[in-house]
């Protein structure tokens, strides 16, 4: 049982479904501090492919965990739930209420329910699946993952050869899959009570609002933002352009496509994303669904009646 008092709300879902809104919404009626749960929102400079709420636009709640580390440090699920936590509990020390907001799932289960660290890095393991994406592409490792660990594959992106190859290597040398770990985990927040609102908004309606905010993320200065963070010495093969949209538009800066055929593929990916996430988020224990948006007065309304009852 988790101490009176203490106790962290949550709201996920897919992109583009309104979370930040509803966050918002919520924080400010609860007198609460939002901690983002967004594995590229970390990285400073990474604003407009994230869709970062705007200073201005945060209606004066605090946030935390957003442009909190160089583009080029190294950021691990294990690193945020340390600091998501510590973070919860500074917040709830200030008599406030933290509130977790985000879709990327690996962060919420690892703050909610804790994070297995596995064995240690296999140099030699790690340099035989480097060669075989190579040679095969990276799909073949998830090929690989779907037969000895679907669930970690229905989670991780098909090319995200950073997270196949961890899922992989933990296979080999555990003999037992990554999702096997997690569940013998312990939360970091255990003397919490999570009251989590997860946000399924129709698949019409997510496709048509992936389109919008992929357009207006070029028309505010996507490919603008890219360039600048070069030109100012980033890598090109910096973790955070390894994400959904910088991917795609660093191969468009690379002459791989032009630009229709670049804003086609993020809204497809981003498709294909939203549809992974509510995979992923359905497999989540004790979330409270909302359907429709996160910016209807009617999600308010949910959260705040259950946080009442």
């Amino acid at each position: 049982m988790s101490a009176p008092g203490k106790r962290l709300l949550a709201v996920v879902g897919p992109t583009a479904s309104g979370k930040s809104a509803l966050g918002i919404a919520i924080a400010r009626r609860l007198h609460g501090e939002i901690i983002s749960c967004d594995s590229t929102a970390v990285y400073r400079g990474f604003d407009i492919g994230t869709d970062k709420v705007p200073a201005a636009l945060r209606g004066g709640v605090p946030h935390h965990l957003v442009d909190v580390v160089d583009p080029t440090e190294p950021y691990s699920a294990a690193r945020y739930m340390r600091e998501a936590a510590a973070a919860v509990r500074r917040i709830t020390a200030k008599d406030r209420l933290p509130v977790v907001v985000g879709g990327s799932g690996l962060y919420y289960r690892v703050l909610t329910r804790g994070l297995f660290e596995g064995p240690g890095r296999n140099p030699a393991l790690r340099r035989v699946l480097g060669r075989l994406a190579n040679r095969r592409g990276v799909d073949r490792l998830h090929r690989m993952l779907v037969r000895v660990d679907p669930e970690s594959a229905d989670r991780i992106h098909p090319h995200d050869e950073k997270r196949l190859v961890r899922a992989l290597e933990v296979y080999v040398l555990t003999r037992r899959p990554l999702t096997e770990h997690f569940r013998e985990t312990r939360p970091p927040l255990a003397e919490y009570d999570v009251l989590a609102f997860a946000l399924r908004p129709d698949p019409a309606v997510t496709a048509e609002r992936i389109a919008r905010r992929v357009a207006l993320q070029f028309e505010t200065g996507l490919l603008d933002e890219v360039r600048g963070l070069l030109a100012a010495g980033v890598p090109a093969d910096a973790h955070p352009f390894t994400g959904l949209v910088y991917r795609q538009v660093m191969e468009h800066l690379a002459g791989v496509r032009d630009e229709a055929a670049t804003r086609a593929l993020i809204v497809e990916e981003n498709r294909r994303y939203a549809r992974r996430q509510l995979i992923w988020f359905r497999k989540e224990p004790n979330l409270h669904w909302i359907d429709g948006t996160g910016e209807t007065p009617a999600a308010v309304d949910a959260v705040l009646s259950r946080v009442a009852a």
